[in-house]
Order: C-alpha cells, then sequence, then structure tokens
C-alpha cells in the first residue's frame, strides 16, 4: 500500500516544527500543513467522498495548495489540478471530464476573478456535487453568497486523521494535457508514479532538508507539483511561495530567505537576466544558489551560459511531460552535462529513438523520442482510442522528435504533434482555432507557434475573414481573451486572402510564414 500524502506526514513526524511553507509574512511548519490536510481530508470524508473519486482543485501559490492537495491524497481520492487561468467554459469541461465529485477554488483576485469563474464552470457540471470558496482568510464567509467555504469545511474536524491506504498503482492525480484530439485529457498518474519521480527529482538537484525552495512555478503545473513541491515535502525542506513571476518578487525571495534551489522555465531565466536594478546585493544570492534546474520547453544556450556566469550555478535542464510523472531525461551532476540537451535517462526510466515502426535509429539519427519505467501514466481517463495510440508495446510515445549522441544524450529537435509551449505552459493550436472559428467575421484560422526570446514560442493567429467582413487585430484578440485562458490567447493575428492547402484540404501550417 502506499499514498504519495506519506510525503507530508512523514516530514511532518520526524521535524513537526521544521518550516515547511513560507508566504510573505506567514510561516506554516510541517505539524501545521499535516494537521490541517487532516482536517480537509475529515471534511471531505463527512462529504461522503469516498476512494477513488475525484477531486478538483484551483488554486495560486499558496499554503492553501498542500494543504487541499495532500487532504484529498489522505482521504484516498484523486487530485485534479487547473489552472489558475482557465474560463468557465473550460472549468466546466475539466470537471465533467474528470467526473470531479467535489471542487475548492481560490477567490482568486481583482484582475483574475477565478472564484466568480470556478463557480459558473461548476454550475454547468451537473456531476461535481459540492463547491468550497478558499478564502484569503479561512473564518472569512464565501464571496458568492450560499456557497461553502475551505474554512467551513474543516472547522470542528480533527487535525488527526487515519491515511486511506491506497494501492501504489491507484490514481492519485489526474493532471490534463493538450492532445491531438484538440480537448485537454486527463493523464492517470499514479502514487507510485509521482512518489518515485518525487524522490528521483530530489536526488537530481541534491535537494535535502536544510535547502530552500523557491517555488514561483505554477504549482497547478506538473513540474512544480513534482521536483518542487512533492520533493521538498518529501526531504522535509522548506519551501517559499510566490504565486506570480516577476524578476524583483524573485530576486527580493531569492535574497530575504537564502534560496539555494530554484527551478523555472527559460521565460524566467530570460527575465531574470534582463533584471538590472542594483537593490539587490547578487553576489550574496549567488553564493546561496545551490542549484538551478529547468524545464517545460529548450532552454536557449546563450541564456543558459549568461545565467550560470552571472549566478555562479548550474542549470540543470530535463526533459518531461505530464504522461511522465513528469522527469523522463536529466542533466545529472554525477553523470556529466552538456548545455542544449535534456540530459540522459532518470533512474529507472528506458529511453530511446525510433523511426514509424518503432526500430531503434541509429545514434545522431532524428526519430520520435519514446519511453517506458515507473513514470509512465496509467493512461488518459476515459480515452481508449488515445491510449492505442500513445502507449504501445509498453512504450509511450511522446511525440517529440529527438537525437541521441554518441555520449548517450538527448536532445529535443522538433514535435511532431503541433503543439505550442509558451513560456513553459503547452498550448494546443486547435484548441484555439476553435474558439476564433465561433467569430462570425471568421471564415478560416490556423494557429502556429513563432520563436519568441522571452516566451520561447508566441502564438500567431493566420485569419482568413468571410466575404465582405471586417475585423481590426486588437478586437479579435480581444474577443478570444475573453473566451480563453490567459496564456492561450493569440498576442499576434495575420490576416490573409487564404491559408496554404494540400491536395486533400488539410492546412499546411509549416508553409506559413515565421516572420
Amino acid at each position: 500500500m502506499l499514498n504519495l500524502s506519506t510525503c507530508i506526514q512523514e516530514s511532518a513526524r520526524k521535524y513537526p516544527t521544521r518550516t515547511a511553507y513560507v508566504f510573505g509574512e506567514t510561516e506554516l511548519n510541517y505539524a501545521q500543513i499535516n494537521g490541517a490536510a487532516n482536517q480537509v481530508a475529515n471534511g471531505l470524508v463527512a462529504k461522503g467522498i469516498k476512494p477513488g473519486d475525484k477531486v478538483a482543485l484551483s488554486c495560486l501559490n499558496l499554503p492553501y495548495f498542500p494543504i487541499i492537495y495532500y487532504g484529498i491524497l489522505k482521504a484516498g481520492a484523486a487530485v485534479v489540478p487547473l489552472s489558475v487561468l482557465l474560463k468557465k467554459d473550460e472549468i466546466a469541461y475539466h470537471l465533467a471530464d474528470s467526473e470531479a465529485k467535489a471542487y475548492f477554488c481560490f477567490i482568486g483576485t481583482e484582475d483574475l476573478p477565478m472564484g466568480k469563474m470556478g463557480y459558473d464552470g461548476f454550475q454547468q457540471a451537473n456531476s461535481c456535487k459540492d463547491f468550497f470558496m478558499v478564502m484569503p482568510k479561512p473564518e472569512m464567509p464565501s464571496s458568492i453568497e450560499g456557497t461553502q467555504t475551505l474554512g467551513s469545511l474543516m472547522n470542528g474536524q480533527s487535525p488527526l486523521f487515519d491515511t486511506v491506504q491506497t494501492g501504489a498503482e491507484d490514481t492519485a492525480v489526474v493532471i490534463y494535457t493538450s492532445g491531438t484530439t484538440g480537448k485537454p485529457k486527463g493523464a492517470e498518474l499514479t502514487h507510485n508514479s509521482l512518489l518515485q519521480n518525487a524522490i528521483l527529482s530530489a536526488d537530481l538537484v541534491t535537494m535535502n532538508t536544510d535547502d530552500t525552495v523557491l517555488i514561483v512555478l505554477p504549482l497547478f503545473h506538473i513540474f512544480a507539483m513534482t521536483v518542487l513541491m512533492n520533493s521538498a515535502a518529501y526531504r522535509g525542506a522548506k519551501s517559499v511561495l510566490l504565486p506570480k513571476f516577476d524578476a524583483e518578487s524573485v530576486f527580493f525571495l531569492l535574497q530575504e530567505h537564502k534560496v539555494t534551489v530554484f527551478a523555472g522555465v527559460p521565460s524566467m531565466y530570460w527575465g531574470l537576466l534582463h533584471y538590472t536594478d542594483d537593490k539587490f546585493d547578487y553576489a550574496q544570492i549567488a553564493a546561496n544558489l545551490k542549484i538551478c534546474a529547468s524545464g517545460g520547453a529548450a532552454l536557449p544556450v546563450n541564456v543558459l551560459e549568461e545565467f550560470e556566469a552571472r549566478f555562479k550555478v548550474n542549470i540543470l535542464e530535463g526533459y518531461g511531460m505530464s504522461e511522465g510523472s513528469p522527469v523522463v531525461t536529466f542533466n545529472q551532476l554525477d553523470l556529466g552535462r552538456k548545455p542544449g540537451s535534456v540530459g540522459k535517462p532518470v533512474w529507472g526510466v528506458d529511453v530511446k529513438i525510433v523511426d514509424a515502426e518503432d526500430n531503434e535509429v541509429p545514434v545522431g539519427e532524428k526519430g520520435e523520442l519514446i519511453y517506458r519505467g515507473h513514470n509512465v501514466m496509467k493512461g488518459y481517463l476515459n480515452r481508449p482510442e488515445a491510449n492505442a495510440e500513445t502507449l504501445k508495446n509498453g512504450w509511450l510515445h511522446s511525440g517529440d522528435v529527438a537525437v541521441k549522441d554518441s555520449d548517450g544524450f538527448f536532445f529535443i529537435v522538433d514535435r511532431t504533434k503541433e503543439m505550442i509551449i509558451r513560456g513553459g505552459l503547452n498550448v494546443y493550436p486547435r484548441e484555439v482555432e476553435e474558439v476564433i472559428m465561433q467569430h462570425d467575421a471568421v471564415s478560416m484560422v490556423a494557429v502556429i507557434g513563432i520563436p519568441n526570446e522571452r516566451r520561447g514560442e508566441e502564438i500567431r493567429a493566420c485569419v482568413v475573414l468571410k466575404p465582405g467582413q471586417t475585423i481590426s487585430e486588437e478586437d479579435l484578440i480581444a474577443w478570444t481573451k475573453e473566451r480563453i485562458a490567459a496564456y492561450k490567447y493569440p498576442r499576434q493575428i495575420r490576416f490573409m486572402d487564404a491559408l496554404p492547402m494540400s491536395a486533400t484540404g488539410k492546412i499546411l501550417k509549416k508553409e506559413i510564414s515565421r516572420d
């Protein structure tokens, strides 16, 4: 038997008074976090949540996230983490598709009204029975009259709970990822795969109980969830939470808390590198930093080299995907590293490069990266066709084109899927196209990724208007922005007379100029 919440439970047993999470002026130790998670578990059980049920969670990087996350796991249920940027229709889709029985949603801010969006989405999802608004302070009533709060769920519940003994192969988390259909699919990750990935991630970044980890990557994203939150909980390290990236705030926290471990996506390293205010002691920040990690998209070699030179620290780049819990390969200190490479397979994972018939290709030749091991998902929730396509003969087919060099290092060179990776977040073009096509003026659209120094890729929509119709670039961007998560809407619109087509009528995106 195995339950991923053991990470927090064991650290609470061993290091009860050690600080687990820092947020602003608030510091909570492991005993407090574990006790609060137990109250959530007791509350969920009282509401009728049973082992195997799904419970959704939308929350910024606040101590509430791990409290609710581990509370759901303790009750034997599976967590469905949702992007905080989703709009109501997207939330309704995720709740219905995951068959979530309950939904925790942070109230949000004026700029990001998550609570209202979440409640509107919840009302559209008939299978989801309970909605809990997460307020800034537990004693606050909900901002929406008549709705329950996290505080009301926890109120009067015992801080002791006998954790449900789940099986190692039971689903712990359903993480949503874009797929070939354009509709997000829920990858079922087990207690075993997530725990093993957390343990090996802690080893990869040499994390220990004395470390202080800065978590600015969103906790709903598998990278932050596994490599930072679960790894730190497993090791008993201190985590400093920051809800939104901006270089000044990051440097302040790096200095204030003597942060030793930092992980980010390429756009974050770019932002830190281009921040030049002299108000911080960069030499001291560099002296404290022990290691950095990068993932989510390829880190430009010049950014890696300049950052390492300035802060005298190694950035270890890796490759992963939601379906792999996430880490598949990593530049590892004991095996050497190569800038531009995503390293070598992590412990217990086999990786190879294959052709269209799944035959391994020679060293140096391009092919699809496939892998197998403890990290591979059980499958996509209720998606037998997608599973048959992705999971073949025990190997997960990534859809990424890679090469392996003669030293065994892997390099990602292209994607067979059309996925756009903007600032480390996956955007599937078809999902954006389907929204834009709903506009009365639009006849046809092709969404592509274009190179962007800061974000890795930026989103451009190439639009053909219906005869006689007009709309400005600004208006179409604003219209789309209202209907889709903020990281998905196109920042550029190019109006075209026609899109390049194949003989079978398929849009040839590779022939569309990226200039």
